[in-house]
């Protein structure tokens, strides 16, 4: 998926104010040799060192809204079981020490996709995730590739079964492909009171895709693009979810550990 495109409301972020070093001394405080670390110009550490304190990230969790869901109801649990998603349903984690949180932020590297700490170089793993979040590292990789709005709310018509100007409406109040939570729960329990089993399957499991997977900045919407995968919900099982769990992540933590970066999204968990 194109994460470039994942936001519509937010403006790409920018090292304001950073000279770049142009001798071979490096940073004091930091690296010395600085072929390796060569965005750490952008890197938070380099405002610490020059006596400047950056504000307290905003952590962009959204996995208490998926209580709101509760777990799926008896007729959509053989369903979700067989996609490899419902693991997503309890676990979870209060990020109730934040300290902690922003201290691995601010040591992790892009150029390396590691913590550097003074014990060692560390980072999340695979096995990690799967054994912790038990969810697929081996199968197929699903691309999401960015789609027109029309095919978007072709996407809403088809897997959702809501009217075509119901969907529409919806992403233009959204300004773009993307869907409030709110307005998916909407749709879940009008689909549970008419007993359409498959969208309120489709339904329940975006909704878990955008809380937890796939958290985003914007705190109340998903984007349309992951029920692509959910069109056959047979072979939705079969996909690397862990391994794209993860790599969301990664990108998520390489621009919160940019100095100009306010918020950290993705799925912190694993953190």
């Amino acid at each position: 998926m194109d994460h470039a495109d994942e936001e519509v409301h937010e403006q790409p972020d920018e090292a304001v104010g950073v000279d770049v070093p142009t001798n071979a001394e490096g940073f004091p405080g930091g690296p010395h040799n600085t072929s390796v670390l060569q965005d750490y110009v952008y890197h938070v550490p380099t405002k610490v060192w020059s006596g400047e304190e950056r504000p307290e990230l905003k952590l962009c969790s959204h996995g208490r809204k998926v209580e709101k869901f509760a777990k799926p109801v008896l007729e959509i649990e053989g369903l979700v079981a067989a996609t490899g998603l419902s693991p997503l349903i309890t676990c979870l984690l209060d990020t109730s020490d934040r300290g902690l949180m922003f201290a691995f932020v601010e040591r992790w590297h892009k150029e390396t996709s590691s913590f550097h700490l003074l014990v060692r170089e560390v980072t999340i793993t695979l096995n990690d995730v799967a054994s912790l979040l038990h969810l697929p590292i081996t199968g197929t990789f699903h691309s999401f590739e960015s789609l027109h709005v029309d095919d978007d709310i072709l996407l809403l018509v088809e897997l959702l079964e809501v009217s075509g100007e119901e969907a529409r409406v919806e992403t233009v109040q959204c300004q773009g492909a993307y869907v409030r939570l709110s307005w998916l729960r909407d749709i879940y329990r009008s689909k549970c009171d008419a007993t359409q089993w498959t969208p309120v399957a489709c339904a329940y499991l975006l909704h878990l895709l955008g809380c937890i997977l796939f958290a985003n900045k914007s705190v109340t919407r998903i984007h349309v693009v992951f029920l692509d995968a959910l069109r056959d919900l047979t072979q939705t099982g079969s996909y690397v979810w862990g391994v794209v769990a993860l790599v969301h992540l990664y990108d998520n933590l390489n621009d919160a550990s940019k100095s100009t970066t306010r918020q950290l999204a993705g799925y912190i968990t694993l953190l």
